[in-house]
Formats: C-alpha cells, structure tokens, sequence
C-alpha cells in the first residue's frame, strides 16, 4: 500500500477536530496534536488545521524520518502496521516493537543478530528484516511478524489503561480500531 493510501485511510479514521478531556495531547485534529502542528510550523486554530498541513506532517515525521518507507520497499503490510501504530503510540515505540519482534523470531541467533531496540530503524534493522523474511519466506514471515507486533501494541494499550485509568475512555477505540486491522 503506498503512503497517500495509508494517510486517506489515517486522516478518515481520525477524523475532523477533537478535544477530549481526556487527551493529555489537548486539541487534535486529523489525529494532529497542538503541540505537533506547532512544532511542525503551524500557527494557527488546531480547528482549522488544514488537511494538506496534516498530510505534510504524517509524512514526514511518521513516514519519511522513521525510515518506514524503507520498510515498505520490503514489507508494504509491515510498514503500514509501524505506520499506523508510531501515528498512536511514536514512531520510536513502533520502531522498536520491529526491533523486539525480530530478535525474539531469530531463533537464538541463528538467523540474524540480535538487535539493539533503539527505536532507530537503520541498516542493521533493514538487514535484519531482510533476513528474516528470505529464511521463514515473505507471505508466512510476514504474518507472523504481524501478529508480534499486534500483540506487542496490544499489550502496551492495556498497559496504558491500568497505568492511567483515564486512558480507559480510549481503550475500546484503540483495540478495535488500531490492532489487527492489516
């Protein structure tokens, strides 16, 4: 799937303006945080973000900058899925379920070196993942990958609900919208 896909899919599912009081990000809009857009150059009302702003912004800080679109050059189902959940959770957490999912799947060593999760996608990750997919074979390395790093964002979700029951009000959205819908 090609990113302008993905962010038609991310600015529909996030919809128009919000500003829960729940939210520690504050207003949002398209899933953009204030503090997001303002760090990003935008000045004016989150209300009125425009949407070609908001794409701007997904792309190169969720897309570009993490390295996902190297991912996608291997895996558009696995790029899609860290896409989605560094959109959610950062890119850094996204980068690093990768990292963690892969060196648990690389049985021992066996297959690759463990990797260090530095939430930095760079070389040794790019190599790593092209190992692991050449050894279990695309379609069915792939799936499996993409159940660890459902079940990693899974776990971290229910995590952050009992830290902060607050986050409870967010829970249900986020399991049925967020894991497991690649």
């Amino acid at each position: 799937m090609e990113i302008d896909a993905l962010l038609d899919e991310l600015i529909e599912r996030e919809g128009g303006y919000v500003n829960h009081r729940a939210d520690r990000g504050g207003p949002t809009r398209f899933g953009i945080s204030e503090a997001v857009a303002r760090a990003h150059g935008y000045g004016g009302a989150m209300a009125e973000l425009p949407v070609g702003e908001a794409r701007a912004i997904y792309r190169r800080l969720y897309w570009l900058r993490p390295k996902f679109d190297q991912v996608a050059r291997r895996s558009a189902r696995v790029a899609a899925e860290l896409f989605d959940t560094g959109v959610n959770m950062g890119p850094a957490v996204a980068a690093t379920f990768l990292q963690r999912a892969l060196t648990a799947l690389n049985r021992g060593g066996a297959d690759f070196g463990d990797l260090v999760p530095d939430g930095r996608i760079g070389a040794t990750t790019l190599a790593a993942l092209d190992r692991f997919l050449e050894v279990r074979g695309h379609a069915s390395g792939e799936t499996v990958l993409m159940r660890a790093l459902e079940a990693l964002q899974g776990e971290r979700y229910l995590r952050l609900a009992e830290r902060r029951p607050a986050n409870e009000a967010f829970l249900y959205g986020w399991l049925a919208n967020r894991v497991g819908t690649r």
